[in-house]
């Protein structure tokens, strides 16, 4: 079952974080998505050929941490905190 979320507004978001473990700047967003009690489905791009396909294909880099919101890629560690934490309903 794919977690829901809501943006500050009340409308749908659907999220997915493509990363991978060792990426300094993951492990950033990563650590703010566990302060803030979100469970985001990730999508670990070394790991799964398919992530990196779908990431390439959608965000033409393969650049992490990328936040998917509603299928459009997010980038920038500090981007993805600002916009989970102001963003994102809780």
């Amino acid at each position: 079952m794919t977690p829901s979320f809501r943006d500050r507004s009340g409308q749908p978001l659907t999220l997915v974080l493509y990363m991978y473990e060792t990426c300094p700047y993951c492990l950033r967003v990563m650590a703010s998505l566990r302060s803030l009690g979100l469970d985001v489905p990730m999508r670990n791009i070394r790991k799964d050929p398919t992530a990196l396909s779908e990431l390439l294909k959608v965000g033409g880099s393969k650049q992490v941490p990328c936040l998917f919101v509603n299928g459009k890629p997010l980038y920038e560690s500090a981007d993805i905190i600002r916009y989970l934490e102001t963003q994102v309903a809780r």
